[in-house]
């Protein structure tokens, strides 16, 4: 297997018919770890292993040509940086020529690892408070995810969100990291939990406008129905002062027809004067009940009108505050008509905006240079973590995808001893297979 990433192989097991495709992750002396996507049964067994080195070599070809033939669409002016690196050398000891560093060039070399790796963690880091977007490259799968794991432990000392930063893109060695889920880290999965929350927020704010939807009729009309009992309590209460106005009256009268006898002359002159004497009294008295009558009449049908509006215009206690509350939301997240829209739209996985919206990807070279997905996407930064053992064409390929700055990390010995930066192919003779180192 090549440096750079998984091995596309195909494999036929002992027993069955038909070719499994799959990916080999990583190979030891003894073993190989096949990810496919069939199963391959508990115990396998001795299996033939098919390699397909062709197609990949094809797919990174296929890559820069096209970023040769569509020169504007890649930053080539970053990754001529590069081209130094891979200059083979006039005499067997004369090292190759390094470019020089610079805003957009930059090297991160020690012979300790772990001061090595100290500072990349650093670097990526302070990129990740400048909201660079990075793509980290690794010359295999195990090493990607012990970058990954180291990754997302520094970023979490640095009380920085790792989850929604990191991704690992896209095959994962499965095994955990301590207290670190690193599976959680995988694209795949993501992208899993991404549009598992998004259809339950979707199912949730659907609730939500049907709730909105059937309580807006009955709101609406409980309104209606307070705006009729409204009418008819203002009736009510016209009618009641009416009412205790002819009763007052009705008493005046009754209390001059007992006391008239004992009013003054002057007063009776008076009175008759306004049509009022012992003769017309009883009439009025006669009208003023009549009146009364007529205004009682008209109160009982109010009264009998208000018993029946109040219980239809009633609210229940909750539903004013569960609809106020229904309403703020949906005013949120843009009204009505926008609610209708997404749930109208229909969920599609859309991967390069998923992954354009991480700020840091760790993948294999092999993956950035043979995956379509990666022909749309730019970076700000690239970084090649042990770039001495990433082939030149996969590292040439991912330093176009980057318009700021590239960034390599190395062994100084491995980096003077690789001038060209071969393929370093190796066969192992135990397996019979290419194996990457």
């Amino acid at each position: 297997m090549s440096n750079g990433g998984a091995w596309p192989t195909t494999a036929m097991m002992p027993g069955q018919e038909e070719p499994i495709e799959g990916l080999v992750l990583t190979a030891t002396e003894d073993s190989l770890l096949l990810q496919t996507d069939e199963s391959a049964g508990d115990a396998p067994g001795a299996a033939t292993l098919v390699p397909d080195q062709g197609g990949r070599a094809q797919n990174a070809a296929q890559r820069l040509a096209d970023m040769v033939v569509r020169a504007e669409a890649y930053h080539l002016g970053t990754a001529e940086r590069l081209l130094p690196l891979f200059t083979t050398p006039s005499t067997k000891h004369t090292p190759a020529p390094r470019p020089v560093e610079s805003a957009a060039f930059g090297v991160i070399v020690d012979k300790d690892p772990v001061a090595r790796r100290s500072r990349l963690m650093t670097q990526i880091a302070e990129l990740a408070r400048s909201n660079k977007r990075m793509i980290v490259l690794c010359p295999t799968h195990r090493a990607a995810d012990d970058l990954l794991a180291a990754l997302a432990r520094h970023l979490k000392l640095l009380a920085l969100p790792y989850r929604s930063l990191l991704t690992r893109y896209e095959t994962d060695i499965p095994r955990l990291d301590g207290a670190l889920a690193l599976q959680e880290l995988g694209f795949e999965a993501q992208m899993h939990q991404f549009f598992a929350r998004a259809r339950a927020d979707k199912a949730a704010l659907r609730r939500t406008y049907e709730r909105f939807r059937e309580l807006t009729p009955i709101l609406a009309y409980k309104a209606e129905k307070q705006r009729d009992l409204n009418e008819v309590t203002l009736l009510e209460w016209r009618l009641l002062n009416q009412m205790s106005d002819l009763q007052g009256k009705l008493k005046e009268v009754k209390a001059t027809l007992e006391a008239y006898e004992s009013i003054p002359v002057w007063k009776r002159l008076a009175m008759q004067t306004m049509g009022k004497n012992s003769g017309t009294l009883p009439d009025y008295a006669r009208l003023y009940e009549d009146q009364i009558q007529n205004v009682m009449n008209e109160l009982e049908v109010a009264q009998q009108r208000i018993d029946e509006l109040s219980p239809e215009a009633a609210i229940p206690k909750d539903m004013r505050p569960e609809y106020e509350e229904l309403k703020e939301e949906i005013q949120r997240v843009g009204g009505t008509k926008k609610i209708r829209e997404l749930i109208a739209a229909e969920e599609q996985a859309n991967r390069q905006a998923f992954l354009q919206n991480k700020r840091i990807v760790v993948t294999t070279p092999a993956r950035v240079a043979t995956d379509p997905l990666f022909l749309r996407m730019r970076f700000e930064v690239m970084i090649a973590d042990e770039a001495p053992l990433i082939p030149a064409p996969f590292l040439l390929a991912a330093a176009g995808l980057a318009r700021e700055r590239l960034l390599l990390t190395g062994d100084p010995q491995a980096m003077e001893s690789t001038p060209h930066w071969g393929i370093g192919l190796e066969r192992d003779s135990a397996t019979r297979l290419v194996v990457a180192r």
